[in-house]
């Protein structure tokens, strides 16, 4: 890698429990040059966040310290690397199995490294940053938004993402750890998602197709299938992520 190499910037942004993080790790073990950041790192102290139906409301763009997303991302484009400071709680999270062999993500390592460096040079592999979150594309995130060289997002029903959700046993955050109280998914989780997604689906429907047009305009890659498997996904991922740093360097 050259010394003034720039990363480029991933966001995978979706629903809660839709696979950010575990499709973040993935890609990690695959892509050469890459590290992950989380949207979930910039939450603001737990008493500063606001209330909804009675309970705190981690789901908002409230909840987060937008100044110092942005600061870390200037970071990170500029030094390819994270700053020294930041404290990753998220890290410390378990997600449970990805449901991808360990064959699978060898087969795809070896193929995307051979292809890159035969490509570019084994000095030439451009760093490459994930950030996941579940609020990087509404519209109260453009200064983040477009901050991301690439845009995924994710897409899952209702019903995986509650089960999903309600399997978890919590979160460690700054003061210490968080488990969702009953109701969380339906009070907090499941109508801010809504809220500022929306727009990206025909007919408002998050359950339903993406809007294309919408999507082109802001440069999103949706994922092709509502509840996806995540081998397929990954594959998906790969090939939007290399197609796009094709395109950056042509």
């Amino acid at each position: 890698m050259t010394a003034s190499a720039k990363a480029a910037i991933v966001g995978i942004s979706g629903c809660s429990s839709s696979g950010k993080t575990t499709l973040s790790r993935l890609l990690r073990d695959v892509l050469p040059n890459t590290f992950i950041l989380h949207e979930d790192d910039f939450y603001r102290p737990e008493e500063q966040l606001p209330m909804k139906n009675g309970l705190r409301d981690w789901d908002c763009v409230e909840a987060l310290d937008i100044d110092a997303m942005l600061r870390t991302l200037d970071f990170v484009h500029e030094n390819s690397a994270l700053p020294p400071d930041l404290d990753s709680k998220e890290d410390q999270n378990e997600i449970g199995d990805s449901g991808v062999s360990s064959s699978l993500i060898e087969e795809l390592r070896s193929s995307v490294r051979q292809q890159i460096t035969k490509d570019r040079g084994v000095d030439n592999v451009k760093p490459i940053a994930i950030i996941d979150g579940f609020l990087l594309y509404g519209n109260k995130m453009e200064a983040v938004r477009t901050k991301l060289d690439i845009r995924l997002l994710l897409r899952v029903g209702y019903e995986k993402a509650k089960s999903r959700r309600e399997r978890r046993s919590g979160y460690v955050t700054l003061e210490g750890f968080w488990e969702d109280p009953p109701g969380y998914v339906d009070k907090i989780v499941w109508p801010n998602y809504v809220q500022d997604h929306a727009f990206l689906f025909k007919g408002g429907d998050v359950e339903a197709e993406p809007d294309c047009n919408v999507l082109k305009s802001l440069d999103i890659q949706a994922q092709p299938q509502l509840d996806g498997d995540m081998a397929e996904i990954l594959r998906w991922a790969i090939d939007v992520i290399k197609d796009k740093l094709d395109e950056s360097i042509c």
